[in-house]
């Protein structure tokens, strides 16, 4: 039990370019964003969890986590393609909600991570308050082949090296390097909260293996999640 030190927010905007309505289409037999409510409230970890949508039909599809969430309705300028989500946040930091709330960090969840799960946030706020880093970022190690040392870019009909470094031909002697993994999980110390999302001097990574750190945008990443999840269970 972390005394339930931290808030979030999972962010459900009803848009979506490739696929429609993705974050309450069903997966796995029901909708893609009860996956992130449920992790969320089974962490343990959280005194307030907030779903920031924009949608009527998203808000009566989590109807049935009434007594466990609070719905707050985003205005839809705040619903756009290109809204960053930094503004979302600032918008939230206004109201009353967040004025009420006496906390440490606030974790922004995207329910398109549905193979991040409960204990993966718990980790997260107990690396979060161990290290008390300005914010954290869910991360996954860079397959090989894809790392600074390996990637090439094009240069007319001909490649490049993306960098001046000597290729270095063996995985073994290649240098480790990490990404984002979709944003499964970011948390934002409260004093900072209106100046970044992921930022400060002390950024400290939750590293996620391959198979937990599918970001859905599109219909094949859709697949490959539910097949992921499906074997899982």
């Amino acid at each position: 039990m972390l005394n339930k030190k931290f808030i979030a927010i999972i962010p459900a905007r009803g848009g979506s370019k490739q696929i429609k309505n993705k974050n309450i289409k069903k997966f796995l037999g029901k909708p893609l964003i009860h996956w992130t409510i449920e992790a969320a409230i089974n962490s343990n970890s959280i005194d307030k969890i907030y779903v920031s949508t924009d949608s009527n039909l998203i808000v009566k599809k989590c109807e049935k986590f009434k007594n466990k969430i609070t719905i707050l309705k985003r205005p839809k300028n705040l619903a756009k393609d290109n809204t960053k989500m930094l503004d979302v946040i600032k918008n939230f930091s206004k109201s009353n909600f967040f004025k009420k709330k006496n906390f440490l960090g606030l974790i922004i969840l995207q329910p398109t991570s549905p193979l991040r799960n409960h204990l993966d946030i718990k980790k997260s706020c107990k690396l979060f308050l161990k290290n008390k880093p300005d914010s954290l970022i869910s991360i996954n190690k860079i397959n090989h082949q894809h790392n600074p040392e390996s990637i090439y870019k094009k240069n007319g009909i001909f490649i490049k090296k993306y960098n001046n470094k000597k290729f270095i031909p063996l995985r073994q002697k290649k240098k480790e390097y990490f990404a984002g993994n979709g944003a499964a999980i970011y948390i934002t110390n409260k004093k900072n909260l209106n100046k970044f999302i992921i930022g400060g001097k002390k950024i400290i990574g939750y590293e996620m293996p391959v198979n937990r750190s599918i970001d859905i945008d599109t219909k094949f990443d859709f697949e490959i999640a539910e097949m992921i999840k499906k074997n899982e269970i």
